[in-house]
């Protein structure tokens, strides 16, 4: 019987080597941790889904059978309603049967209550759920769920256990209809050496959670830890393994929670979730809009409307800006929402093609509420709210303004702008500055709403400044 042998593995990129190094290929030092690997025995393929004996050999080999993709039936038909409208609509519809799905985000977040709420939903609606928790106590859970779940708990059964082959077992027996793994770090696999979280155990205990859900067609929930960067901890293995990857972010100290997801094989990944944290658990948020727009004051300086186009759906948020004159030799730019290249990018384009020096100048930005908005339409209500700021100028809340601003200073056509100009109109706004080219788009605005449509970032300003 072949022994085990020893080999380095760098727990940030998956790297394995036979000797140990100080810097792995990814360029982390002391990241290479000593674990052992079993041989595999050829007799047994753990990994195959259809077993069949050769009865002239005795060896057990896979069954390989190859079907037309016209009578695969489609996962769009089986999905599961997970009683929460803003999950289900970042999910693309619902779970999908057989999927496995990772959520992160940083401790209390609300990461286990949006997780035992849809648990609870489910076994209401479906049969039973399986939820392992390698992390708290069964009390624990309990707890939670008679403070945040309003329906029949009977349905769902709690485990407290980290081991992967008794998760396994009473799976069969339980035959759940959804499974939540409570945190994939915490669990092992009793095979390997190697300690719970290390790279080799997150990849068994992947690899094994793929195959049941995929052969018995449960869909399955992942909680993973993130890092202090926010980045989501272990290697990149875990996230190819699943087929949907949703963040959770907020501020705890604020009761807004924003659920957004970065990969999904079964739907768009550019939807949102609001949520808000209450006492009784997260609610779904139904007017995100008006929750950013509830403290803009008329009149502000700094302070405009600009929206953005999430997944399905127009939002409305204010962007606000401030300049002060700086105290040292190099003035600050710190941007909170937007990307701080491109607020760099975006002085530049103002000092020389607008004329308007802030050399001296610290620039603040900001976008209220703590949502990072996706693409560069807001380009233009940030500039015009830097303009606002530092020519005391103030602004109306009834005015919205976006644009993608290019390197000229001309500005660019954003997509979905029917759409964005219909919630506009719908939250009470009347004036919008928008690019030329998707105002002349546009045959019948609605009705109270003045579309001033502009193709430089000149014209923009005196269309702001009423000259």
């Amino acid at each position: 019987m072949k022994k085990a042998k020893t080999v380095y593995v760098c727990q940030e990129c998956g790297y394995e080597s036979p000797k140990w190094m100080g810097q792995c290929i990814c360029g982390a030092w002391n990241a290479m941790a000593e674990e052992k690997v079993l041989p595999v025995d050829s007799r047994r393929d753990s990994r195959s889904r259809t077993v069949v004996e050769d009865s002239g050999s005795g060896i057990s080999r896979p069954r390989v059978k190859a079907a037309p993709l016209s009578e695969v039936q489609s996962g769009n038909f089986s999905r599961v309603d997970t009683g929460i409208g803003e999950l289900n609509r970042v999910l693309g519809g619902g779970l999908v049967k057989g999927s496995l799905t990772l959520i992160s985000g940083e401790p209390g977040i609300g990461k286990s209550t949006i997780i035992i709420q849809a648990a609870s939903n489910i076994a209401e609606r479906y049969g039973r759920v399986l939820y392992v928790s390698g992390e708290e106590s069964e009390e624990q859970i309990k707890m939670r769920g008679d403070r945040v779940c309003k329906g029949n708990l009977s349905n769902l059964f709690i485990l407290a256990e980290t081991n992967m082959e008794n998760i396994i077992q009473i799976t069969e027996e339980l035959k759940p209809e959804f499974i939540i793994i409570d945190s994939i770090q915490t669990m092992y696999s009793a095979e390997l050496e190697s300690a719970p979280g290390s790279v080799s155990q997150v990849r068994a205990c992947g690899n094994e959670l793929m195959k049941m859900g995929k052969v018995k067609n449960i869909p399955i929930f992942i909680v993973a830890h993130v890092t202090k960067s926010g980045d989501l901890a272990g290697p990149k293995i875990v996230e190819h393994l699943v087929d949907c990857v949703l963040n959770f972010t907020g501020e705890r100290n604020q009761e807004l929670r924003i659920l957004r997801c970065f990969k999904n094989r079964f739907g768009n990944t550019s939807e949102i979730g609001a949520f808000e944290m209450m006492e009784e658990g997260l609610v779904e948020i139904e007017n995100l809009s008006k929750t950013f727009l509830e403290g803009m004051e008329d009149g502000a300086e700094g302070a405009i409307a600009t929206a953005v186009y999430e997944g399905t759906r127009p939002l409305i948020l204010e962007i606000q800006a401030l300049t002060a004159p700086t105290n040292i030799g190099f003035a600050r730019r710190t941007a909170i929402g937007i990307d701080n290249n491109r607020l760099n990018m975006l002085l530049a384009v103002l000092e020389r093609k607008a004329g308007l020096s802030l050399i001296n100048q610290d620039v603040y930005v900001n976008v209220v509420g703590g949502l990072r908005p996706e693409g560069t339409s807001t380009d233009l209500a940030a500039v015009l709210a830097i303009y606002s700021s530092y020519k005391g100028m103030a602004a109306s809340h009834r005015t919205l303004a976006l644009g993608e601003i290019g390197l000229t200073g001309d500005l660019r056509s954003v997509q979905n702008c029917e759409k964005i100009i219909k919630e506009a109109s719908r939250m009470g706004f009347s004036r919008i500055i928008l690019p030329k080219k998707n105002a002349q788009a546009i045959k019948e605005p609605p009705q109270k709403v003045q579309l001033v449509g502009v193709s430089h970032i000149r014209e923009a300003i005196a269309a702001f400044s009423g000259k």
